[in-house]
């Protein structure tokens, strides 16, 4: 195999001995200049697998590198040096195009973390998005969002992906993880609204035994979990205030604190964020912070909503039932023109997540393997921002209404880590009840329960039931 080059600009002669002779002990060659000008000559007679250069340089700024190697050899990755929290300068680099930023002074650990993750990224061969994504449409608005998951899976900038809830964001950000240079290191998806206050900093951080009542050992955090890999945070607008202060410094310094720790440690993930709410509202209404606004917000990535793709419906349709089909090993079902017609039609507030679940509840109740228009069950729905308004409204209930009776939720079923495992296992009861009676003849079962064979059968398969 061919050593590797990189090329390292800096005007300080100390600063480029160190990374000359950091990346020759890593068995790699370097060429360095001292300002643009040389750097440019260098960049057109040479190639490089790698370039690191100094932000400030005697004839012009550092940008107008990462800007002339984005124009004329995209496939390179350039990382930038900055002065100790120049975070804005870093961020600024990362926009133009840099693949990572490194502060002074300049930590050997990190630099040999950095280095490998851009040769490593220099070496990817352009490819489509594996056709095994979750990601399927032929829409125009698709088409362009696989080109940028392409394109931001070689860089290592932290990115926004915006979009209504069940539109697919984290599809997306698992694409980008898979196609970039950490896809053999953990991909770790967390949403930010499902941890209780209480406990976000040690699940984020980590705590050591003895830090706290029932810290009875250590505990990794997700940053350190995710180490080498990407974190994930879905819903991030839903972390509080104080959460997000500790999370900005995380993300800046590279670096985490577990709960009791003398240290911090340093970490090496990238990050990338998710949620359905508009974060520059909540910045303007005082509940996102705009510093960490602007670290999250390098490249905003907007996922489509399907109503604005309609085209992908069909595609999607076909997909989906096909895997419901081979889950519980039915032919997938076809779709009548009066159903391929009310899905055409449809609004879909809750995007492609409720098109999912439009077609799991239309496939069991659908009879001769046909789905009807009746089998969809499809409503008139409120316009977008209404839907939201009604959603957090009735979502921020906390009573769950039983047998005409108001029943606390949380004192209900503390012992389920959630609602929906609460009713899986209240199906799964009624439904092991009528196979005795019925001394399990299913089709018995099946009409005492007033459902169909077939929906019978599909809800024994979804609940792991079907060989008892």
């Amino acid at each position: 195999m061919s050593a590797k080059r990189a090329l390292i600009i800096d005007d300080e002669p100390d600063i480029r001995e160190l990374l000359e002779i950091t990346l020759g002990r890593m068995q790699i060659d370097t060429q360095s200049a001292a300002g643009i000008q040389h750097a440019k000559q260098l960049l057109s007679e040479n190639t490089y697998d790698l370039c690191l250069t100094d932000m400030r340089l005697p004839d012009g700024n550092g940008l107008e590198i990462v800007e002339y190697i984005q124009q004329r050899q995209p496939q390179l990755p350039v990382a930038v040096i900055t002065a100790h929290g120049s975070i804005d300068t870093a961020i600024e680099s990362m926009k133009a195009g840099a693949f990572d930023f490194i502060s002074k002074p300049v930590d050997l650990a990190t630099l040999r973390k950095l280095v490998n993750t851009a040769i490593e990224s220099s070496q990817l061969t352009p490819q489509p998005v594996p056709k095994l994504t979750p990601i399927i449409g032929e829409s125009k608005a698709i088409q362009e969002l696989i080109r940028s998951i392409e394109k931001l899976a070689r860089s290592q900038a932290p990115v926004y992906i915006s979009g209504e809830s069940g539109s697919g964001k984290e599809l997306v950000a698992h694409s980008i993880h898979d196609l970039g240079p950490r896809a053999n290191k953990p991909f770790i998806a967390v949403n930010c609204g499902a941890i209780p206050r209480e406990l976000m900093e040690s699940e984020f951080f980590g705590h050591k035994k003895g830090s706290f009542t029932g810290a009875h050992q250590d505990k990794v955090g997700l940053f350190q979990a995710a180490e080498g890999g990407t974190l994930f945070f879905d819903e991030v607008a839903d972390l509080p205030l104080d959460m997000q202060v500790k999370l900005l410094r995380a993300i800046q310094e590279k670096s985490v604190r577990p709960i009791g720790a003398a240290e911090e440690v340093a970490t090496d993930v990238r990050i990338l964020c998710a949620t359905h709410k508009h974060l520059e509202t909540e910045v303007k209404e005082g509940r996102f912070r705009q510093d960490l606004f602007y670290r999250l917000n390098v490249i905003q990535l907007a996922v489509a909503p399907l109503r604005e793709r309609r085209e992908d419906i069909t595609l999607l349709t076909q997909h989906l039932l096909n895997k419901l089909a081979t889950e519980i090993g039915l032919p997938a079902p076809k779709l009548s023109p009066r159903a391929q017609q009310s899905l055409a039609s449809y609004h879909f507030p809750g995007n492609v997540r409720e098109l999912e679940n439009i077609l799991e509840r239309a496939f069991t109740l659908c009879e001769a393997n046909v789905i009807d228009a009746d089998d969809l069950q499809l409503r008139d729905t409120p316009a977008p921002e209404s839907y939201e308004k009604t959603y957090v409204s009735t979502s921020n209930k906390a009573n769950v209404r039983s047998n005409n009776s108001i029943v606390d939720y949380p004192a209900r079923c503390a012992e389920y880590p959630s609602l929906d495992d609460y009713l899986q296992d209240v199906e799964k009861e009624i439904l092991c009840n009528a196979l005795e009676q019925a001394r399990w003849n299913k089709t018995l079962a099946a009409k005492h329960l007033g459902i169909s064979f077939r929906s019978l059968r599909y809800r024994l398969q979804k609940l792991g039931l079907d060989d008892e």
